[in-house]
């Protein structure tokens, strides 16, 4: 009998994940039938008896909220680009018992740019300050050529996006939430906020916008996004990330050059016109 590997996401909560349709699609495609890909409700306070218990069978997980910091000291190594925003979204289970962490949202988020043609900008805007925010920042400083103005509702995040800014070597300005408008004078905004947040914010894009990143994915299309592909401007989605991301956390979990990008898309936007 040949030997079956699992791989899961984890989170709480856990039951609108998109992962599991992703992943399976990616098995399907490429004909992995020893693979298969769950998902289970996990907060922080369940995470290290759920990691502790993990046998040989394991290949992989996929972590959301709130795991992505609370799994690093569970790891026996972390890559480079996760110790850069402290967020591992990606873990690696080694025959050998070794778990590596990685972050596959910022490689993802620069890819779906590159799919759309953005592959460098002058300047940049982000909207929120959240995990999403620090790994956009991450992402802009391998695209960003000029500042990163980050519109906060707060001083304590203002402070904390410039903190980031100076690990990750950007050049974060911050601003106040009640400006946000003004981000839609930048070639390429990154909105980064939870559902609803940025809705008050679509009767206020311009004739003339560069691209729209906003990383929500359903409700699909936010009203932000809506208005922005009404003026002609360019929208890159959250399914453009989840899928980006999710095509990298198959090719480390599974050892393939190249995951099925195109059939895990499609997988997705069926579920998503489903729910």
């Amino acid at each position: 009998m040949s030997r079956q590997y699992r791989a899961a996401v984890l989170g709480s909560p856990i039951a609108h994940s998109l992962s599991p349709v992703l992943h399976r699609a990616a098995y399907a495609e490429l004909g992995l039938r020893d693979r298969s890909y769950e998902r289970f409700e996990v907060d922080e306070a369940a995470l290290p008896g759920f990691m502790g218990g993990l046998d040989g069978s394991w290949a992989g997980l996929s972590l959301t909220m709130p795991l992505k910091r609370a799994v690093i000291p569970l790891l026996d190594e972390v890559s480079d680009t996760a110790a850069s925003v402290e967020a591992v979204n990606t873990v690696v289970l080694g025959e050998d018992g070794r778990r590596v962490g990685d972050n596959t949202d910022i490689p993802g988020m620069i890819a779906a740019l590159r799919e759309r043609g953005v592959e460098k900008v002058e300047a940049a805007a982000v909207l929120g300050a959240g995990a999403t925010a620090s790994s956009a920042l991450a992402a802009l400083a391998r695209i960003c050529a000029g500042p990163v103005t980050a519109y906060v509702r707060s001083e304590a995040r203002a402070e904390e996006m410039r903190g980031w800014g100076e690990r990750l070597g950007v050049d974060v300005r911050t601003a106040d939430w009640e400006r946000a408008a003004e981000a839609f004078e930048a070639p390429l905004v990154i909105a980064t906020t939870p559902a609803g947040t940025t809705n008050a914010l679509a009767t206020a894009v311009p004739d003339r916008v560069g691209t729209l990143f906003d990383v929500l994915y359903d409700p699909w299309p936010t009203p932000l996004a809506a208005a922005w592909s009404e003026r002609g401007g360019k929208v890159v989605g959250g399914l453009d990330l989840l899928v980006h991301q999710a095509v990298l956390q198959v090719e480390r979990m599974t050892g393939v050059p190249q995951a099925p990008l195109a059939a895990m898309r499609a997988a997705g936007e069926r579920a998503l016109a489903a729910r």
